[in-house]
């Protein structure tokens, strides 16, 4: 594996580098965003890391690189003064609504393959919250893992392992504890060599330690919980991170821990997120219910036999009805 597909490139890339550039650039070569900070961007490279200021039209454009892009390198006065001249087409993006934007769309990391979604087995877990995550992670087009972390502080996991099975739709659900090594064998399939994996969680709920334990090094920035029980925010920027092969040799993304997580698009990410309600769904009277107060719905009725939990059914609600309310117009 050379180094350009060690980091995630493919056959779409190199198509896409060719329509651009033709296949023998002369100043030009392609680079991966591992930190977005401003006006520039650290970008790895088959050669290795190089910083890179943005073009002046890219710095003006609406659609900026984020972690995860692959960009056009251009040489200004030698490699080491790079300039970010183009970005070649995304893979798939995973996108937020905008917070405190209303209608906007904030794209957060791209070109990934899997997303870890990371809740710890104490006060954090709330399978609302992984329902979330999970539309989130399927509208993207990424694999979704749920892990749940620190099993060292839960005498039982089993019962919160069954309750994240449950909201999980078919997504692997791994338990782990970064501290005394518990699971992580069970994490090497997802970071493959040439695979992207994010991670994604609230904080404080043991992402950086998981980037140190699968580093073998003290690297992230690390703080303990709160007496309430919220996460410390240690991780202040997305960054790619490559991986050594003891731990899968891919890449993966450490992300802050996100307050807030409003669905952008959602329908699909929605549909195969709660298959088991659209499947009800379709056993109801009339093809447009919102599973309300019409009558002969499938799924109310579900939900009254015990076969559907109540709070599962509202959750698929708060989510529906947040996905309608996207400003359509904006929708890209």
């Amino acid at each position: 594996m050379d180094g350009l597909e060690q980091l995630g490139w493919g056959p779409d890339f190199q198509r896409a580098w060719e329509e651009r550039i033709g296949r023998n650039p002369s100043r030009t070569w392609p680079g991966r965003v591992a930190i977005a900070h401003g006006a520039f961007c650290t970008t790895w490279t088959a050669t290795g890391e190089v910083t890179a200021r943005l073009a002046g039209r890219l710095r003006r454009a609406e659609e900026r690189p984020v972690v995860g892009d692959w960009v056009i390198l251009e040489a200004a006065d030698g490699p080491e003064h790079a300039v970010v001249a183009g970005l070649l087409p995304r893979r798939n993006k995973f996108s937020r609504a905008a917070p405190g934007r209303p209608g906007r769309e904030q794209v957060l990391v791209a070109n990934v393959d899997v997303i870890l979604i990371l809740t710890s087995l104490d006060r954090d877990f709330n399978p609302r919250r992984l329902e979330r995550y999970l539309a989130l992670t399927r509208e993207c087009g990424a694999q979704p893992v749920i892990v749940l972390t620190k099993a060292d502080l839960c005498a039982h996991p089993a019962p919160a392992e069954a309750k994240a099975r449950q909201v999980a739709a078919g997504a692997p659900v791994l338990v782990i504890c970064a501290l005394t090594g518990l699971g992580l064998d069970g994490l090497r399939p997802y970071l493959a060599a040439g695979r992207t994996a994010a991670l994604l969680g609230s904080s404080g709920v043991g992402k950086s330690t998981l980037i140190n334990a699968l580093l073998g090094e003290e690297r992230q920035a690390v703080a303990e919980v709160r007496e309430d029980g919220r996460g410390r925010h240690t991780t202040t920027h997305r960054e790619l991170i490559l991986l050594p092969e003891h731990a899968g040799g891919g890449l993966i993304i450490d992300n802050p821990g996100m307050r807030e997580l409003q669905l952008w698009e959602g329908a699909t990410g929605l549909a195969e997120s709660f298959e088991d309600i659209e499947t009800l769904a379709a056993e109801c009277r009339f093809t447009d219910c919102r599973h309300a107060s019409e009558p002969d719905c499938a799924v109310r009725r579900a939900v009254e036999q015990g076969i559907l939990a109540p709070d599962r059914l509202a959750g698929y609600h708060k989510l529906l009805a947040e996905q309608r309310q996207r400003p359509r117009s904006r929708r890209r």
